[in-house]
């Protein structure tokens, strides 16, 4: 499973990358507010961190030609950008639409809540389909088991289509989306962090660190 993180935050980038497992990132109008940074700037700065790893960049256009222009000019900001296009019937046919004429646009179909979205994403030539699991249980429904029908869907028929799921809460969500064979998890930083920890390392290493001090071995 390719792990992406979703963030706008370009320490936050830099770090997973360090760490040696960041696949891609993925942001949104909210994730680039939130760095009190202009939007262009926060958006180049992390396309100069990650050059060769997809990078999800969202339209704020919501008609069919306004959300291909958009998507155009996005596109133009570097070979790994991937847009960020929602599931709407718009937006559907904005991706159809641009995969007819070569335009070369990577998308990634975004706000997808049900495997019938996922589908028609799938139809219409989505790059990625973004699954957002958490705002699903938000409504009191099994998120993952959204997810499950999707990957489902997509194995039976083949879709190329990479399924990316979103909205990810906690580390939990991250153990299932691996176990159910989905292609990619797009994931918090502070998540990504509680994944590499447990209470059982620490008291291990406490204990090996004190052996170790009995036994003369110098640290």
């Amino acid at each position: 499973m390719k792990i992406f993180i979703d963030t706008a935050v370009l320490e936050e980038i830099r770090e997973v990358k360090e760490l040696g497992i960041l696949d891609g990132v993925t942001t949104n109008p909210t994730l680039v507010s939130k760095t009190g940074k202009p939007w262009k700037e926060a958006i180049q700065e992390i396309l100069r961190e990650v050059p060769d790893k997809p990078v999800s960049v969202e339209v704020v256009a919501t008609d069919r030609e306004g959300m291909k222009r958009e998507a155009k000019e996005l596109a133009k900001l570097g070979e790994n950008v991937v847009v960020k296009i929602p599931c709407t019937e718009e937006g559907l046919r904005a991706v159809f639409e641009m995969n007819a004429e070569g335009a070369g646009v990577k998308t990634n179909v975004t706000l997808v809540f049900s495997p019938l979205q996922a589908l028609l994403a799938a139809k219409v030539g989505a790059t990625y389909v973004s699954p957002f699991i958490g705002r699903v249980d938000d409504i009191s429904y099994d998120g993952l088991q959204v997810l499950e029908e999707i990957v489902s869907i997509y194995e039976i028929y083949g879709f190329e289509t990479e399924i990316i799921a979103a909205s990810i809460r906690h580390v939990d969500h991250v153990r299932r989306c691996a176990a159910l064979g989905v292609d990619i998890a797009t994931i918090p930083y502070k998540v990504i962090k509680q994944m590499y920890r447990h209470p059982l390392t620490d008291i291990g290493l406490e204990r090996f660190i004190k052996d170790a001090e009995k036994a003369g071995i110098s640290i």
